[in-house]
């Protein structure tokens, strides 16, 4: 394929999906990821689309978020692996809240298989994953919908979150960076992320490699606030990812590398009675959560959630 062969379909992906990664422009042109990083930046010259760290958007990128269809066919793969590694910080009877997202959407079909299991969320994806799900108990806040990604946002969303106290919040966003921490390009959005945040004792942010070193507009949780965050690996190439990755560890964010099991495509999770493989990054020293303590202060000394927890997530069902 020619070179304006390539960029022209390049420039036509990019234009139905809003945001394509490089892995994926590659594999659709049949060439490397250097050729099409080359193609990229000459098309940005022209002002035919943005660069952004593991892919390219639409001019304007910075402040536009691209719907949940666009979204739910990037980084598939990866999101699979993160979602299998995540679920396996949630344990039986546990209560936590999950925000919106396709990867936060993949961690609740996980969530299916977690006995007592109570999920606050704000998302009409996450839940619809555990809808039928035996003895997982899903309260949903209030709000307006916001269609473009299935999730209830605004003062009603954020009022009935007040005086609730989680475990873990499971969070995603467009961009993470260690200097400015988790972003999103909504404001409606990043305000109920917040909103979640505060609920929770620990914060764990899903993000695929694509979304480190990127920033968008609006900031959901600083980076020290930010307890773990579980990714994929990077390329070999990806200098850039590596190096966010080391300074989020250096900042005191445990970090938790994915990655799908050997001799598998991804799919339903990792194969019965084999964890998902993944490895953990070393950190300088232990990260406080928000309450100050250090840990979750929210689970007893046999590793069960404080059942007062329980009890406020069911005032706010009542309410």
């Amino acid at each position: 394929m020619f070179a304006a062969e390539r960029r022209q379909l390049i420039l036509e992906m990019v234009r139905a999906n809003g945001a394509v990664s490089l892995r994926e422009l590659a594999r659709v042109v049949q060439t490397s990821e250097v050729t099409v990083r080359r193609d990229v930046r000459a098309l940005e010259a022209e002002g035919l689309l943005d660069r952004r760290h593991g892919g390219a958007v639409l001019p304007g990128g910075f402040t536009r978020e691209s719907g949940f269809p666009q979204k739910s066919h990037l980084s598939t793969a990866e999101k699979t692996a993160i979602a299998d590694v995540a679920a396996g910080l949630v344990g039986e009877g546990e209560a936590i809240v999950v925000g919106a997202g396709t990867t936060t959407q993949e961690l609740a079909r996980r969530l299916a298989r977690v006995p007592g299991l109570t999920v606050v969320t704000n998302s009409l994806l996450v839940a619809q994953a555990l809808a039928h799900a035996n003895r997982v108990e899903v309260v949903m806040t209030g709000g307006t919908l916001r269609g473009s990604n299935y999730a209830l946002v605004g003062s009603g969303a954020e009022q009935s979150l007040q005086g609730l106290r989680v475990s873990r919040a499971f969070l995603s966003g467009s961009g993470l960076t260690a200097e400015r921490g988790l972003s999103t390009s909504n404001m409606l959005s990043a305000s109920v992320d917040r909103a979640l945040v505060q609920a929770a004792a620990e914060v764990v942010v899903l993000a695929d490699h694509t979304k480190l070193g990127s920033d968008t507009m609006f900031q959901t949780v600083p980076t020290d606030l930010i307890t773990r965050l579980v990714t994929d690996e990077p390329p070999p190439h990806d200098e850039r990812a590596a190096a966010e990755l080391q300074a989020l560890a250096d900042q005191g964010v445990e970090i938790t590398v994915a990655g799908p099991e050997p001799g598998t495509s991804g799919g339903e999770g990792a194969p019965s009675g084999r964890p998902p493989a993944r490895r953990d990054m070393p950190l300088p020293g232990q990260r406080r959560t928000q309450n100050g303590g250090l840990g979750s202060p929210l689970r007893n000394a046999a590793g069960m959630p404080d059942q007062g927890d329980r009890a406020r997530v069911a005032d706010l069902r009542r309410r």
